[in-house]
């Protein structure tokens, strides 16, 4: 048993961000092309509050990924870049979550991982953590599913703590019968699971996620903690929108809500932009896909005019944080955003 883990708030400070290089054009279908240049700017608008680990398929992405950076204007004392073959950059996913040891200590968690149980290519994308690790010098600890053995399959985008002992997960992510992770698994062992790895004592299961999102459920994209007992909930109020139904229940569950300290949950919303369309597909386009850095938080924005919103909203509730909007039309065209692409790794905490 691993019982002494904690998974810290994003907010806590960490030492790196880890993000993988774009190369699979296929995530981008005719629309690549401006991909490595938005990576550009988030990594720009990183780097100047925390190191950014960049993992590069192979010797030509470290060179384009070098250029890029370079006509931004980011120093190459604030990334380093370490070749690495991955199927896909969604490193929320694929890539190791990091937590505190009893002793302050960091460690990484590797999780299996399968492509949320809908590509067939991840073989590479499942040695990004020991990759990680190997870089970092941190020792891994492997989930396991408590039943067989097995790898526990979990991606990062599903998980969202306070770092007080509470969690956010969707049942539509974990416990619907389509794109199942983890078959057999039940609501009980999950609870099981995230209080062995990640220190949880309080689960609350969200319904569903957003509408086009390919993962089937991530958390990442409609509830997010932004402090201890305090939500930001992606809400859509029109009723003729399909979104509606689904960020209604999830609003009444949050409201419901108790947290680990047994605190009433507070809920704040944002509002979705209008509906984002490309190839007559709808895509999972939301501002809850932020990402907290040290001292700046990163938030995707649509060309809509709740984008300001949005912003104003997070900056109100993060006033420690510069908030900056990247623009992600382009880039949620590979259906994930700010979020999905980072992961962080905790910087380890001094204990009395």
């Amino acid at each position: 048993m691993h019982t002494a883990l904690r998974m810290p708030a994003e907010w806590e400070r960490h030492d790196a961000t880890w993000i993988g290089w774009p190369h699979h054009e296929p995530d981008w279908p005719g629309k690549f092309g401006p991909i490595p240049w938005v990576y550009a700017e988030i990594v720009r608008g990183l780097a100047s509050h925390e190191r950014v680990e960049i993992l590069c398929h192979d010797e030509r992405a470290a060179e384009e990924a070098r250029a890029c950076l370079t006509l931004h204007g980011v120093s190459d004392a604030n990334y380093r870049l370490h070749l690495q073959g991955t199927d896909r950059v969604w490193l929320r996913d694929s890539g190791a979550t990091g937590v505190h040891r009893a002793d302050g200590s960091t460690a990484l968690v590797r999780w299996g991982f399968n492509a949320w149980a809908k590509y067939d290519n991840y073989a590479l994308d499942n040695e990004v953590p020991a990759r990680m690790a190997d870089i970092t010098g941190l020792p891994v600890i492997s989930a396991v599913r408590h039943d067989t053995g097995a790898p526990l399959i979990l991606e990062g985008g599903g998980i969202e703590t306070d770092g007080e002992g509470t969690l956010l997960v969707t049942e539509e992510w974990l416990l619907s019968d389509v794109q199942v992770r983890n078959p057999g698994y039940t609501r009980d062992m999950y609870e099981r699971a995230f209080h062995e790895y990640l220190g949880i004592t309080k689960t609350i299961w969200l319904g569903e996620g957003c509408v086009g999102d390919d993962t089937h459920g991530h958390i990442d994209d409609i509830a997010r903690f932004v402090a201890p007992g305090l939500v930001v909930l992606a809400h859509e109020e029109d009723a003729n929108d399909e979104n509606h139904a689904r960020s209604l229940d999830n609003l009444h569950r949050l409201q419901r809500s108790t947290d680990a300290r047994g605190q009433q949950i507070e809920v704040v919303t944002l509002p979705f932009p209008r509906a984002v369309i490309m190839d007559d597909m709808r895509l999972p386009a939301s501002y809850a896909n932020f990402y907290i850095a040290n001292g700046v938080c990163l938030v995707p924005t649509f060309n809509d005019r709740n984008d300001r919103v949005a912003l104003n909203t997070l900056a109100e509730l993060l006033p420690e944080h510069q908030v900056i909007g990247i623009h992600a039309v382009d880039l949620v065209w590979g259906l994930g955003t700010l979020h999905c692409l980072s992961q962080q790794q905790p910087s380890p905490r001094s204990v009395r």
